[in-house]
């Protein structure tokens, strides 16, 4: 994947701006607890999925900026620290087309963050719920292979 983001990123004049057709860079925030046993997952609108919290960059050029607007946004969360100094992982996705908008691929850079369950949770209007889930159930949340393998990376993260 590492080298497939570095190739659509040297391609394009601006991969940040979300209006590129083919695709653009996204940014994503796996937000932990401080045992590191929960995630912070939301049940995407569109999508109907449960995901880790981000979105567009929407031009901005610095991911880990991105990342921490739309965890906060998508959150309410003002305790959100960064777990993990660098880039926590690396997807490529395929975002299904709907009216006015074609199917497009998501260049997802991700980071790692840590906050306060006990801290109060906004529903953004692009979520149906926003929850913390145990690691250990996220097949029962129909978790996919991108959201496992954020998952098997937690216990390597600086506590």
């Amino acid at each position: 994947m590492r080298e497939r983001l570095s190739a659509f990123v040297v391609a394009h004049a601006d991969p940040f701006a979300r209006t590129l057709a083919v695709g653009h860079l996204t940014a994503s925030a796996w937000i932990v607890d401080a045992a590191r046993t929960r995630a912070l997952l939301t049940h995407h609108r569109k999508l109907g999925r449960w995901l880790q919290l981000g979105g567009h960059a929407d031009g901005d050029p610095d991911l880990r900026r991105a990342a921490l607007r739309e965890a906060r946004e998508e959150s309410g969360l003002r305790s959100l620290r960064f777990a993990c100094d660098r880039i926590y992982d690396l997807d490529i996705h395929r975002i299904p087309a709907r009216p006015g908008e074609p199917a497009h691929d998501h260049y997802d850079v991700r980071f790692a963050f840590e906050a306060d369950p006990g801290e109060p949770l906004v529903v953004s209007a692009e979520s149906k719920e926003v929850a913390w889930v145990r690691l250990t159930a996220l097949a029962e949340y129909g978790a996919d292979e991108s959201l496992l393998r954020l998952a098997r990376k937690t216990p390597r993260l600086a506590g």
